[in-house]
Formats: structure tokens, sequence, C-alpha cells
């Protein structure tokens, strides 16, 4: 036989693929048997590459080899010849461990020498545009097509995609002819009507949780591994569980969630903290996260943590060492990095030895990097016997100085899901790489096997969300903290004032897929308006404020006016603010020049006051010394008394409380900060030095005067704003959360 990588690359794989290939021991072992029986049944005609792709898919994803030579058959014999047959074919060996297999059942539910005829895909397809046809007819090209691809699908369950979906473009070509101008034209926004009637995130996750496995039924996920011990296993965690779903969200603590965390949790699920690294865990983020999840509208089932198992973890170490699985290694952190790092000298230790040498890591008998536990297995990307447990002198935060040696993740993970007895345990896509060594582990001790489920991270562009950079921010001054509002964990969210229903809204508007997610801001900032558009009060705010004094009140006269707190229902409340002879309105809303298009305040042109009902026009323009219009003087009229109606009414305000208002923009200034190719500097080179503005002499309405940190505002004219925990009684802070509508000349 040819050697691997040439054996690879001929069944039709990139050489790429199949140097990633050979990295798998496993993998590569099974590949080679599947070709060489696979040989055997095709001969001279050998394996083309439609065959070695079925070939390659089948030993990637399948964990059972007893099952390898009856699927290598099928696929040779050309009995499954389709992605489709084969994902069947797995599905059904999945949910069928026990032997013998029902070859007539397996072949039926497999599709096994089903044809489909061209004939049959047209007719079915015909019978799917009659059916629809007066839609079709009316909303033309902006008619779901999926859907029609989906219901000639369903009654042709083997035919190929290619074939129907040709068919269907076809058809729908003939009857509507060729797309016009107008089926070209963006469809009209009904985004008021459409967000209100998006699923919640609940609601969302709730649906994608109808994909999952059913408690108990493991073993028919994609890649689980089933052994002699696995059904009595799922017995005993049903017997406990008595059928329910148990998730857990696991955050490390060394961290604020950042809001791709927001997308994990749904229904009765554990908050369980993963504090292994003694080094890393403060106790502030341990009260950061679980405030954040309940923010959010999630309340954990029980709160755990890692540490709680310590002993438990270390015993169950103690076993994988004396089952060979595992052994204590002296290679130094260095030489373990790096691509390919060679195999420990020690892999092959005795267990009785490495029991020992254990045991002396927790007397704390060795130095730190001296020894550490490493465990027998190869993962998906190629790192080979990570680590279990390493040495650690630094106590605790919750259990002092009990221990010096730690669980790591990779170790810790599957085995507090399986304590815990959790049936689906949620994480993001970067822990596929993790998925096979989370089944080993608990295999290979014989304990309860959960499930890991991978779902896509949601990213957004002009930012970062690694903890890492993060905390390189923090440390170098460009950022306050974790909260600072300009970056994107929810901590930082929540104080800048992104209600916590918006970012789920946003969450279940993005959709949960296992497909990574990247996002822009004004995506998110979209779901913020649309929230605060209906449950932020209104309020007057002058950021730049220009005196006004109204030369025709008398001395000492002030009104109360009333203002809605939401204009477009009065019934939703309001609020009385003075009318008084000095009034303060925004810089922007004079001009001692008139200019074309202009329809604010003149000297030629009056203007309105909103809620007062009165009409101001000016009498004499004051300026200091260096020219700058200081002050004016106007003449004020019942707006039932202007000779003409005014062309704007602005805001405005008197007898006002000063305020620190702070108005952010995006930290960075290049769309994938992290990208090299954008960014050759790195991310610290990017920083927007605009991103934040302090204005510190804004005037508000005394309205505002009683709030409480986090509440919310719409100013009039201005913008969204939440106030700051930085406020005192003598003066108030706000964030502008975001502006009224999106600015089209952002980038």
């Amino acid at each position: 036989m040819a050697d691997p990588l040439t054996l690879f690359t001929s069944i039709g794989l990139s050489e790429q693929k199949a140097k990633e290939t050979l990295k798998n021991d496993a993998l590569c072992s099974a590949l080679k048997d599947a070709i060489a029986q696979a040989q055997r049944v095709l001969g001279a005609a050998g394996v083309d590459k439609a065959t070695g792709t079925l070939l390659y898919t089948m030993t990637s994803r399948l964990r059972d080899p007893k099952r390898l030579g009856f699927l290598t058959d099928h696929i040779a014999q050309r009995k499954i010849c389709t992605e489709l047959q084969l994902a069947a074919a797995l599905e059904f060996v999945k949910s069928h461990p026990q032997d013998p297999i029902n070859q007539q059942e397996f072949e039926s539910l497999c599709g096994v020498g089903v044809v489909i005829t061209p004939e049959q895909i047209e007719d079915k397809v015909e019978k799917v545009i009659k059916k629809h046809k007066d839609q079709l007819l009316q909303e033309r090209y902006r008619f779901n097509m999926g859907l029609l691809m989906g219901e000639a699908r369903g009654g042709l369950m083997w035919a190929d995609g290619k074939m129907i979906k040709n068919e269907v473009d076809m058809q729908v070509l003939h009857l509507l002819g060729p797309k016009t101008e107008a089926d070209l034209e963006k469809k009209p926004k009904k985004c008021a009507i459409i967000f209100h009637t998006q699923k919640s995130l609940m609601d969302e996750l709730r649906g994608v949780a109808l994909n999952f496995h059913k408690p108990g039924e493991n073993y028919k996920t994609e890649g689980y591994v089933v052994t002699p011990k696995t059904m009595d296993l799922l017995k005993q965690h049903l017997e406990f569980t008595g059928g329910q779903i148990r998730t857990r969200f696991p955050p490390e603590p060394n961290g604020i969630l950042h809001i791709g965390h927001a997308k994990a949790n749904d229904g009765i699920c554990y908050l369980r903290y993963d504090d292994t690294n003694p080094e890393k865990e403060e106790e502030k983020y341990f009260t950061a996260i679980k405030d954040m999840v309940e923010w959010l509208g999630y309340k954990p089932y029980e709160i755990t943590h890692a540490s709680d198992n310590f002993q438990r973890l270390y015993d169950l170490a103690v076993d994988l060492i004396r089952r060979g699985h595992a052994y204590v290694c002296h290679q130094r952190g260095e030489e373990l990095k790096g691509h390919n790092p060679p195999p420990s000298p020690w892999r092959e230790r005795p267990a009785e030895e490495s029991l020992v040498l254990f045991d002396r890591m927790r007397r704390g008998l060795f130095a730190e990097g001296e020894a550490t536990v490493r465990m027998k297995i190869v993962m998906e990307d190629g790192k080979m016997d990570p680590v279990a447990y390493r040495i650690k002198y630094t106590a605790h935060h919750r259990t002092g100085d009990a221990w010096c040696i730690y669980p790591t993740y990779d170790y810790t993970h599957c085995l507090c899901d399986s304590i815990e007895n959790i049936t689906h345990s949620l994480c993001t896509k970067e822990f596929q790489a993790r998925r096979s060594s989370y089944f080993w582990l608990c295999n290979a001790l014989d304990v309860y096997c959960p499930v890991q489920w991978e779902y896509g991270r949601l990213n957004l562009t002009y930012t970062v969300v690694s903890k890492r950079k993060i905390i390189k921010l923090v440390e170098e001054g460009t950022v306050r903290d974790w909260d600072d509002p300009r970056l994107f964990t929810l901590t930082a969210l929540r104080r800048r004032g992104f209600p916590s229903e918006a970012i789920n809204n946003f969450c279940a508007k993005v959709g949960v897929t296992v497909a990574q997610a990247t996002m822009e801001p004004h995506m998110l900032e979209s779901c913020v308006r649309d929230v605060l558009n209906d449950h932020a009060p209104r309020a007057m705010a002058v950021l730049e404020p220009l005196k006004v004094t109204i030369a025709n009140l008398p001395e000492g006269i002030r009104n109360d006016v009333r203002v809605p707190d939401f204009p477009a229902n009065e019934f939703m409340g309001s609020h009385v603010v003075p009318f008084t002879r000095t009034i303060f309105i925004e810089q922007s809303d004079f001009r001692e020049v008139m200019e074309k298009g202009y329809k604010r305040l003149t000297p030629d042109q009056p203007v309105g006051l909103r809620h007062a009902g009165y009409v101001i026009s000016v009498q004499k323009v004051i300026k200091d010394a260096q020219g700058r219009v200081v002050e004016l003087e106007v003449h004020c009229c019942s707006s039932n008394e202007a000779s003409e109606k005014p062309k704007a009414f602005i805001h405005w305000v008197s007898e006002p409380q000063k305020c620190e208002i702070r108005l952010y923009e995006r930290l960075f200034l290049h769309k994938n900060p992290e990208d090299p190719s954008e960014v050759p500097g790195g991310f610290l080179s990017d920083i927007n030095p605009n991103s934040l503005q302090v204005i510190d002499s804004a005037l508000v309405d005394i309205s505002v005067s009683k709030a409480k940190v986090f509440d919310k505002f719409q100013f009039e004219r201005v913008g969204y704003f939440a106030l700051d925990p930085d406020s005192t009684a003598d003066k108030l802070v706000f964030n502008r959360t975001v502006t009224l509508k999106e600015d089209p000349g952002k980038m």
C-alpha cells in the first residue's frame, strides 16, 4: 500500500486535509482500514473521489469501530452513495448499538436502492408550485423559495438537492418570467412590526432544543462513543434525573461575560464557576457573572463550583492513572509548546510509579512546573496528551491552601458535567476540538457521559471580546475597567444603558447556530432603540447651553409646563418642568447668519419651544470680548398669537440641574482590529482617539433629579441616555446609550 499521504490524496483529499488526518492516529488508522476494504470490494476500479469523500466522512464521524466494515461495504457497493444516505446510516448505527443490525430495516431507513427520476422531481415541483401559485404571482421573487424547496424535498427524501433546486428555479422562471426592476428593489422595511413578532431568545433556544437528543438518548448524538457500560450508566442517569433536561452555563470566573455568552443560557440550568486556576480567579468576577446572568433575565437552577469537586476529581485522576490512561510527566511547559512537540519520554511509565509521584505532587514535594499529570489521548486538533493536573503554590479563593495541585479545564469540564448529571453541555464552537476528549475521559473512567453541544460565538465588528485582550486594554489604561461603556462586556453594556431585553432580542434575531456570527454594532443598537423608544421616558437636556433671556416676561415669573413622558401616548404619564424668564437652548439651535435650509432660530427667523406653547424671536445678540455669542435676548408670544407657524420647535431647559454627559463612539478605527492585514500594528494601535467625549457643563431638566443608577431616558432631539454609577447627589452623570437614529455617516 502507498504511503498514507499519497493514499489519502489518491481518494480525493487535499494535501492539507491529508496532513491533518495524519496527525490523528485513530482517524488515520480507521481511514486506511476503510480504504483497504473498499479496494478489495472494488478491485481494479479503485476508490474514486466520490467514494473516497464518503469514506473520509464516515470514518471521521464514526466512533464505534465495529461498524466500520459494515458501512464501508455499503459505500463501496454503491448502496450508500450520497451524503444524505450516509448521515442516515450513521444515525442508524448510533441508535442501534446492539448486535445484530437488522439489514432490511437499515437499508429501508437509509434509502438503499431508492432511485428518484427527473420526471418524479418535475412532477413533485409542479404540484408544489401550483399549491402556492397565487402567493407566488403576488409576491413574485420576494416569495420564500426555501418553502418550495422544503415541500418538494419532503416527498422526495433521497433526491439530489441540486436537481430539485434547478427544477424549482426553472419552473418559477417559467411562471414569473425574468426579474423586473421592481423585483430587484429592496423589500420595504417593516422593522417595527417585524421586530415585535420576533421570537424571544428563550423561544429561539427552545426551538433549537427541539433538535437536541432526549434525556437518556445521548448515544443518538453524532460522535457519541458507546461502550459496554453506556446503557447501564444512562439508565442510572435517568433514574437520578427523572428524565429532566439539565444544562449548565459555564463561564470561567477570570473575566466578565461578553455579549456572546448571552446566547447560551436556557431552561433548567446550573451556573457553574470553573474555578480551576487560582492565579486568575477574582471574587469580583464571581459576583459580576451572577449579576449579569440574572440581569439578562435568567435565574440559575443552582450555583456550583468546580472546586466543590476537587477531592472527587483527584480520586478520579488516581483511578485514571491506575487504569493506564494517564501518567506523571516531567516535561517543562516550554517543551510542550509549538507545533507537534515530541512525545513525552515518560508516557509508558508504570501506573504504580505514576501513582506514587502523583501523591508526592499532592503533598507539595515538587516545585511548580516540575511535574504534571497528562492524559493519554490525541485531540482533534492534533494536541497530544493534554495536561490534567499541574502544580500551583497559590491559595485558592474558596479552598485556601488545602491544595497545591489544580485540575485543568480539559480534565474538569466533562467530569463536573457528569457529576452534575448534565444532559446537554452547551459551549461555544471553539471547544469542538475538545469533544472527542470529553467523551473519551468519561468513558475511560466508566462514568456517565453527557453530550457536548457547540454553538457559534457571536462576535461584533469594531471591538474585541477576548478576555486576554480586554485585560490588556484595562492594564494599558485605554479603558477604565471591564465595565467601560466602550467595551461589549455585559457589564459595560448595562452601564452604557443597553436594556437586557434588547440584548436578548438581538441574540434571538441573530439566531442560535453552529456557525460563528459576526455582526455590525448598529444591528444591536437598532434593537436597543426599539426597546428604549417604548420604555425610556422623555426629558429635555441641553448639551452645549446658550443662555436666553425672555425680555417681555417679568422677573420672578415661574410657570409650570407639563411634559408627556411618552408623547405618542399621553396616558403613560407626564412630568412638570418650570418655565421662567431665563431658559437655555442648544448653541447649535441658533445661527447669527441665516443659511439656506436652516429652520431653527436666527435674528430673522422665530422658533417654537417644545411643550411650552411659546414662540420666541431674537431681539438682541450679546457677545463676549472674543466675539462669541454668549446670550440672546428674545421676545416670546403664545404660539396661537404668532403671525405664522414656526418652521421648527426646539427643546430647552429652565432652572436646570447641571450634569456631566459622556458621549461614546467606537473604540477601534477599523472593523476588525485583531486582523493583521487590516491593522498591522496590532489592536492596541487602532484605538479611536475620539471614542469618548466628556461634556461637564450640560444642563438637564429637574424631572430626572431623582433618577436611580441605570435609569434610562430619551433626551428629546439628543439621544438615549442612562444614569451612570459615578453620579453623586451634587452631580449627575449620564452615558449616551445610542443616538436617536443610526448615523449613516459612520463607518
